[in-house]
């Protein structure tokens, strides 16, 4: 992960880390968190998916529909650390200064100003980033507080006020890497305010200091180099050596160290020593500004050495490849101004909501990027470009929205007919189910159950075996009456033990079947309830749905017109940030032109030079 990304996380773990009290309760708490909004869960779902755009664009819908009713303040939070990450700053700063107006404790309140104000001085508002720090009442957590005043330096730094930022940066310690950012700054601020004796002894410091990773080392050649020109500048050509050399020979800073080391051994009348040093710089890429020098170094130390012959070649080898450069960059600036550039930067790009997450990490295989390494270093084009790519996603969404509502219409016009379909039968199955014979049946079996109750008569509540076995004995008991004296006596026996069993299974299963009978009952009741509910409820859609479809119908009918016009309003933003990415490429471009017309214009006066000593040479020479 890069620095850069690893801030842009922070961002967003803050918001869900907490800013308001209630959050920071909660993370205190050991009891886990529970969502207790269906809604506020799907916008979870999909940050957490990083789906940044979906999630903002549910949770801003959810909010206009008043649907979070728990996590109303936790949601505008998460609606803020969006915004943030898709740098609308100036929303995000509202929604976090009602919040902290709402009672948030102070660390809280600190610690919500310090990413506000970092993440407008990424985006390239200063002043906007001022005014956040000094909203920073007393001390940030320590880990915090360092890149505060590194933060706060460079603020300073930009407005020339180097005094100021080297007194805040001197407060700055520890072996963190947010510290030794604050030294190399420190280093800088001294140096331009005057003070060069000490920043150049803190540089050196810290460049021979052991790095622990590849930021770090980074860091260290990027000092050292700045040290090495220092130097170089102030005549000390041997101490410059020295820092040059502690330059790693495969980095970012490699190629200037060659240069400043070649330099550095012309100071020291080492000019053979120089040459070793700028030959191999010359096989490097041509688009480096330190290759493109070397190409001037290499023969104007073969001039010193007497070798002009060889030094005339280099000359006109630098000039032919500086025209050959011009020309390529005059046909990228071309095909720049025809506006190819921004769509050819995102031609790989397959990733879609990343926000402030996304950048530009390797360039296109063509001519007009080639030139661009430097220009894709800086905060400006990484933010336009981003800018551009977030426009170009809208686009896309709002073209698929647009799309979508005559699918909406047709799912509202088959709605509104099945209603008008369905609602005649549903209501006359409404009034069959609550009739009054219903009603009437209800009540005949609440009074026959209440006669049964209360006259305990098992009998009436036997299940079917039981009532038939009762059948079978009440025709028996009736032929043996009718026998009379002449029955037997043992069957006379049987009969009446086998109505006593059967008399005592039924009491035996009256008290469940009562209760039974009487949970049915209510059951019933519930039923019949639900059936005039249900009645009445489709008496009211009858009136209330006709005006809910229209009112769909007229949100439809009002997002037309405001779709087309966030699209018209979106490419029309899209074509001016096309065009300003254009520009700036084009300025880049530019400027690394004039530099190659500049060395050009210095070959072709020494080349003059050349020739002139030649044809001098050759005037004093004695004749034969």
């Amino acid at each position: 992960m890069t620095l850069r990304s690893f801030l842009a996380a922070r961002i967003l773990v803050l918001v869900l880390s907490g800013l308001i009290s209630s959050q920071a309760a909660a993370a205190r708490s050991a009891e886990p968190r529970v969502v207790k909004d269906p809604h506020y869960g799907e916008v979870l779902f999909y940050f957490y998916q990083q789906q940044y755009f979906t999630a903002l664009s549910r949770l801003m819908t959810a909010q206009h529909f008043n649907q979070f009713q728990h996590h109303a303040d936790e949601a505008e939070l998460l609606r803020g650390g969006m915004l943030l990450s898709y740098g609308v700053h100036l929303e995000a700063g509202r929604i976090f200064e009602r919040l902290i107006a709402q009672g948030a404790a102070p660390a809280v309140r600190n610690r919500a100003w310090f990413y506000l104000a970092k993440i407008r001085y990424q985006r390239g508002y200063v002043q906007e980033a001022e005014q956040a720090l000094a909203q920073i009442e007393g001390k940030l957590p320590a880990e915090l507080d360092e890149e505060r005043q590194i933060l706060h330096a460079l603020l300073l730094m930009q407005r020339g006020e180097y005094r100021a930022a080297a007194d805040l940066l001197k407060n700055v310690a520890g072996n963190s890497p947010w510290s030794r950012y604050g030294r190399y700054n420190l280093g800088v601020a001294l140096v331009r305010a005057g003070e060069t004796q000490p920043g150049i002894a803190l540089l050196d410091q810290l460049g021979r200091e052991p790095a622990q990773d590849e930021e770090m080392a980074s860091l260290r050649d990027k000092v050292n180099v700045a040290l090495g020109f220092s130097l170089l500048q102030a005549d000390r050509a041997e101490e410059a050596k020295a820092s040059l050399e502690r330059v790693r020979l495969s980095g970012l800073m490699t190629n200037k160290a060659l240069l400043g080391m070649g330099w550095a051994q012309l100071s020291l009348n080492r000019t053979e020593r120089a040459l070793v040093y700028w030959e191999e710089l010359r096989q490097r890429g041509i688009l480096d500004s330190a290759v493109q020098e070397s190409m001037l170094a290499v023969p104007f130390a073969l001039g010193k050495l007497g070798a002009y012959r060889q030094s005339l070649e280099r000359y006109e080898e630098a000039s032919r490849l500086y025209e050959q450069e011009m020309t390529q960059i005059d046909q990228s600036v071309a095909a720049i101004r025809a506006g190819k550039l921004s769509e050819l930067l995102l031609r790989d790009d397959t990733s879609e909501e990343d926000g402030w997450f996304w950048t530009l990490e390797k360039l296109p295989d063509a001519p007009e990027a080639r030139y661009l390494v430097q220009l894709m270093a800086g905060h400006d084009f990484q933010e336009a470009l981003k800018n551009y790519r977030d426009l170009r996603f809208l686009i896309a969404r709002l073209d698929q929205w647009a799309h979508d509502l005559p699918v909406y219409e047709d799912m509202l016009a088959t709605r509104r007919a099945g209603f008008r379909e369905r609602l005649p039968q549903s209501l006359t199955a409404a009034r069959e189910r609550d009739s009054a014979a219903h009603k009437e049946a209800r009540d005949r079996l609440r009074d026959t159950l209440a006669r049964i109750i209360l006259d305990d008569d098992a009998e009436a509540l036997a299940n079917e075996r039981e009532h038939d076995q009762g059948l079978r004995l009440a025709r028996l008991e009736r032929l043996l009456e009718r026998q009379g004296s002449a029955t037997d006596p043992d069957t006379v026996e049987r009969v009446r033990l086998l109505r006593g069993l059967l008399t005592w299974d039924q009491a035996v299963a009256f008290p469940a079947r009562r209760w039974e009978a009487q949970h049915s009952l209510q059951e019933l009741d519930k039923v019949l309830d639900d059936t005039r509910s249900w009645r009445e409820a489709l008496s009211q859609a009858r009136e209330t749905m006709p005006r809910e479809f229209d009112a769909f119908e007229a949100r439809i009918q009002a997002l037309t017109p405001r779709l087309r016009a966030l699209q018209a309003r979106a490419r029309d933003l899209a074509v001016a940030q096309s065009a300003h990415l254009g520009e700036l490429a084009v300025i880049e471009l530019t400027a690394q032109r004039e530099r190659l017309a500049t060395y050009l214009t210095q070959v072709h006066f020494a080349v003059a030079q050349i020739y002139d000593q030649s044809a001098s040479e050759t005037k004093e020479a004695p004749a034969p």
